[in-house]
């Protein structure tokens, strides 16, 4: 944990603008190998969702501006108690989460507990929604809107899918919310290339693979991967 408060530290000094911390699951069934990976040691060394919002405390108090939220599969929540995350959420001063695997039309409980807190609940919108529910996403998203880039898992991919700017769009008809795009964003270029047209771009799996290759020197490592992605946008 101590590993992963100066990651992030470094990430935001760096020009990260928000912050997905996340939580381990031993199913993580959205995910690829990478983060397969990051949550299995993760659980090996005993972390819990509890510790994750203990850590957003210590990150809240150290960079008061920058944006939280918790990235989580519905299980570890339920485990800890609806009402019990959403109040601990709040005390620990996170913006708010993204449930991966908890769709928008099972969200009532979940979303009438996060809005008692004023949390923003985040949710997926993939290039496969039909408009009906692109829709109804947008309508229950709060803060922004995370679109899918592909179907699949997470994970870096070489090329970067055509659909990504027309999913935004179809967003767009139905929120003034921003919109962030992630799922397979490896580079720079990629990085530059959708910041021109998304409000936002999430880079995950490329932040993991850069902590797993570089034991020792993590947060050096996640400060220059999220400065070259800054420099990047600057010069497109």
């Amino acid at each position: 944990m101590a590993v992963t408060r100066d990651v992030v530290l470094d990430a935001i000094d760096a020009g990260a603008d928000v912050i997905e911390l996340g939580v381990p699951f031993s199913d993580p069934v959205a995910d690829g190998p990478v983060i397969q990976r990051a949550s299995e040691r993760a659980l090996v060394n005993g972390t819990t969702l509890g510790d994750v919002l203990k850590l957003a405390g210590e990150l809240r108090r150290l960079r008061p501006e920058a944006g939280l939220i918790v990235f989580s599969y519905l299980n570890p929540i339920l485990r800890m108690g609806l009402v019990e995350f959403c109040k601990a959420a709040k005390e620990a001063g996170l913006d708010g989460a993204l449930v991966t695997d908890l769709p928008v039309e099972e969200a009532g409980l979940y979303l009438a507990e996060m809005k008692k807190n004023e949390l923003a609940p985040v949710f997926l919108a993939a290039p496969t929604s039909p408009e009906a529910r692109l829709k109804r996403i947008a309508q229950a998203s709060a803060g922004f809107v995370y679109a899918v880039a592909r179907t699949g898992i997470t994970g870096v991919r070489a090329e970067f899918p055509p659909e990504a700017k027309e999913l935004v769009a179809r967003i767009r008809r139905h929120t003034k919310l921003p919109v962030a795009v992630g799922f397979g964003i490896a580079s720079a270029e990629q990085f530059a290339s959708v910041a021109k047209f998304a409000d936002a771009v999430v880079v995950g799996s490329a932040v993991v693979e850069a902590i797993e290759r570089n034991r020792g020197t993590e947060a050096d490592a996640v400060g220059e991967l999220v400065r070259s992605l800054v420099r990047s946008r600057a010069q497109a």
